[in-house]
């Protein structure tokens, strides 16, 4: 599985260092002759006449992407080589499908309307029938005919505006399962705010209620958040934190849970410190 960081790297380096153009349904073919053939009849996008001569006027070193097969392209294995007929993109490989944009965020298990400002790097940011990467700093990676017609950063208008940049409002940001993230969003709670454990032996259980049952989700998860996570009285980050566990901690679920925005928060059971807790956790900083 690819790393966040990587994801957000190579996303940058096409943006800055290769031609591309928007071409749709490509997910990194050099515009060769033979793919110049094979793209102008793939889709009526393309068949259109200005398109079909943008795509004949590119040079054999320019890429061709969309914008959701460019994230595929890159978790396909994209590499630039300009004489493989996907740029060394393998397709529908490495447990990444062939899906659009509206069903790659659909996919996201914490898919949100807000938390802009904490976004991570390496989140997918969609609006209708759309998809970027965001890649820090208030900026994200989108393939779009709109401005440069190509692969380009751009400044995430939900969070502001940037001085060189176009800007682009969205509707949703969200981790996709075909990455590994390692940071948190939700940052722990201070310690002065966590309750201090009580005796050895002793037992902590959360009063709020899981409302969802789903036999799948049973099992035992490892905490991959880098700064910890936090487990809660009940799902949602506005309720009280019980206990702060660091990254590899192993939790147990039953299969059940409880959904907040999207964002499916377990009912998990576990020992810290020589107490059992029983609590809630956001299934997005958990690894079954």
């Amino acid at each position: 599985m690819m790393k966040a960081s990587e994801l957000v790297s190579k996303a940058i380096d096409i943006a800055k260092n290769y031609k591309t153009l928007y071409v749709m349904g490509c997910f990194g073919a050099p515009m060769t002759a033979a793919n110049k053939k094979r793209y102008t009849a793939n889709h009526s996008y393309n068949k259109a006449a200005a398109r079909v001569k943008m795509i004949n006027a590119a040079s054999a070193d320019t890429f061709g992407f969309d914008c959701v097969c460019l994230i595929k392209g890159i978790l396909w294995g994209w590499d630039g080589d300009q004489n493989a007929t996907y740029g060394g993109a393998k397709y529908a490989s490495n447990g990444v499908p062939d899906i659009g944009a509206d069903s790659m965020i659909k996919k996201c298990p914490d898919a949100s309307t807000t938390g802009w400002n904490n976004m991570e790097p390496g989140e997918v940011v969609w609006t209708t029938g759309h998809i970027g990467i965001y890649i820090g700093d208030g900026l994200a990676v989108e393939c779009t005919p709109k401005w440069k017609n190509c692969v380009q950063i751009t400044a995430v208008a939900n969070i502001g505006s940037k001085s060189g940049y176009n800007a682009r409002t969205w509707k949703k940001h969200g981790h996709i399962p075909y990455v590994e993230y390692s940071g948190q969003t939700e940052a722990p709670a201070p310690e002065k705010d966590i309750p201090s454990a009580p005796a050895s032996g002793k037992e902590v259980k959360a009063t709020g209620v899981a409302t969802g049952f789903d036999k799948s989700l049973a099992g035992t998860y490892t905490v991959t958040a880098a700064s910890g996570l936090n487990v809660r009285n009940a799902a949602g980050t506005n309720n009280k934190v019980l206990v702060a566990i660091p990254k590899g901690t192993k939790v147990q679920n039953y299969g059940y849970y409880t959904l907040v925005g999207g964002v499916k928060w377990l009912y998990v059971k576990f020992t810290y410190n020589g107490v059992t807790y029983i609590g809630f956790a956001s299934a997005s900083y958990l690894k079954k």
